[in-house]
């Protein structure tokens, strides 16, 4: 499969150093990237990148998730607010990589950390949230998420999450950038 163009896509050579806009972006890139740390860092795996339009990203969805000795005992669920916010979060790389992106092409240079490091995103509005399945430890959530549109300092994206390619939840979100 060709990849189109513009696209960064899995079948890059994964063994780049982490400030490389090569993927997969595992976890100590995303710890460069995003500011959410265990156990509240919902994404693993950064898999396809369209810098500006679209990413595509997972979570790995263990048994030892520490909100599954709560949400329910015997029944474990993932609480679909957090699959909102592994939605959220992978919006928040999309920003981040495509500033990344854009700053390398600028500049031809490596790409480090302060490309758009000073600033931190915060989630001020959901819309059109639904749940269609249940996420169960075991799964690997698929996280799909689409620039909308940008406002300023606001970033609109439609974030769809699949398990087994089947949409378990959907939502747009609405992110907005402030000095960190």
């Amino acid at each position: 499969m060709k990849p189109r163009k513009g696209k960064i896509n899995s079948m890059s050579n994964a063994l780049q150093p982490p400030n490389a806009l090569k993927l997969p972006i595992d976890v100590p890139a995303i710890h460069a990237l995003l500011p959410h740390r265990y156990p509240f860092l919902l994404v693993d795996r950064v898999v396809e990148l369209e810098p500006n339009k679209r990413v595509l990203a997972y979570k790995n969805v263990s048994a030892n998730e520490p909100f599954f000795q709560g949400h329910f005992p015997g029944q474990p669920v993932m609480p679909g607010v957090l699959v909102i916010e592994a939605l959220a979060q992978a919006g928040g790389l999309l920003t981040r990589l495509s500033q990344l992106a854009r700053a390398a092409e600028h500049e031809g240079t490596a790409v480090d950390r302060a490309a758009g490091g000073d600033k931190l995103y915060y989630l001020v509005k959901v819309d059109c949230a639904k749940f269609s399945k249940m996420v169960v430890p075991g799964d690997r959530l698929d996280l799909e998420v689409i620039l909308k549109r940008t406002i300023r300092n606001m970033a609109l994206f439609s974030g769809i999450a699949r398990v087994d390619g089947e949409q378990v939840a959907c939502a747009d979100i609405l992110c907005a950038e402030v000095k960190a």
